[in-house]
């Protein structure tokens, strides 16, 4: 989907990426991370050619990036900043509609895309389309700047820390919005940000960037299991490392099941199956227990977590670091 082959650039006497080579293949949500100065947000605008790479190769669907015009390319990959940008006198209908408006679209097909994207962003388009940025929340807004980059469907989606304002419930809340949108469409998401439990939340891969150059690429899991150097443990957190691993895994991994294990008549009220072990966690520590009901979709009792079982290790079959 998208290649970069040996890719550089300077501004004046300071590179702000030097020789970076990384391929992102299509359906994956691939998670820039580092911290300030180490080149995140240059790397994401030479996708799009907000910013022009001095050497090397940008390869997008097999075809060098100059072989586009600029804003045929842009088309192609919707773009979603923290600043928003939206237009502060046109309505939250007429902002999502841009780039469709501007492809010359049919009234009747842009209409049902600004209300399926609405809708998708729990945004009601009876209450909301007719309003101005103004009239919004700031979560509310970043909704509408992220429904207008992917309204004209584009292949891929480039955001460049879009949630780094937010307060941390409207943050989590969005987060988990992009996640759905990721799940059910199986767009290409290329995400910007320097939050490390948001590349570990959202990331089929996190490409960790120091000074330019890519220190390590891999899996959440392998990011934190298996470092590829000092200075991608200490990124993480040597400390937290442990709690950060639990955050990755699920109580229905490490359950046991109920057939195995009755429940006792004092257990307080399940608790999801889907919850990570980090959230679990803090449930044992907050009821003062040591063995919790579980719970699936359905509200049917499944199985039973004691707080000894987030000491074990993974087994073979279950996702996660190989053995």
């Amino acid at each position: 989907m998208i290649e970069l082959q040996e890719v550089s650039k300077r501004f004046g006497a300071v590179t702000a990426i030097d020789e970076v080579s990384l391929t992102i293949g299509r359906g994956e949500l691939v998670v820039i991370l580092g911290s300030s100065g180490s080149g995140k947000s240059t790397l994401l605008r030479m996708m799009n050619r907000l910013v022009e790479h001095d050497s090397g190769r940008i390869l997008f669907a097999g075809e060098e990036i100059r072989s586009f015009r600029p804003e045929d390319l842009r088309r192609r990959m919707g773009y979603a900043i923290q600043s928003i940008g939206l237009f502060p006198h046109w309505s939250v209908e007429r902002n999502i509609a841009t780039v469709p408006s501007l492809l010359r679209w049919p009234k009747t097909r842009v209409d049902a895309r600004v209300a399926e994207l609405m809708t998708l962003l729990q945004l009601e388009p009876a209450v909301y389309r007719a309003r101005y940025p103004h009239q919004l929340s700031g979560g509310q807004q970043q909704r509408v700047g992220v429904a207008r980059a992917l309204a004209a469907d584009p292949e891929v989606l480039l955001m460049d820390e879009p949630f780094g304002a937010l307060d941390p419930v409207t943050r989590a809340a969005l987060q988990r919005e992009l996640a759905h949108i990721h799940d059910v469409s199986g767009k290409t998401i290329v995400l910007v940000t320097h939050d490390i439990d948001e590349a570990l939340g959202l990331a089929t891969r996190i490409v960790l960037l120091d000074a330019g150059r890519i220190v390590q690429s891999g899996t959440p899991l392998e990011m934190l299991a298996q470092p590829a150097s000092d200075f991608v443990t200490d990124f993480f957190g040597r400390a937290d490392v442990g709690i950060r691993l639990l955050g990755l895994r699920r109580v229905s991994e490490y359950m046991r099941p109920v057939g195995e294990h009755p429940l006792h008549d004092d257990d307080e009220g399940p608790i999801s199956d889907t919850l990570s072990l980090r959230d679990a966690l803090s449930v044992f520590v907050s009821r003062r227990v040591d063995r919790l009901p579980v719970a699936n979709g359905e509200g049917t009792i499944v199985g039973r977590l004691e707080l000894r079982d987030l000491l074990r290790p993974p087994r073979p079959s279950e996702p996660g670091i190989a053995q």
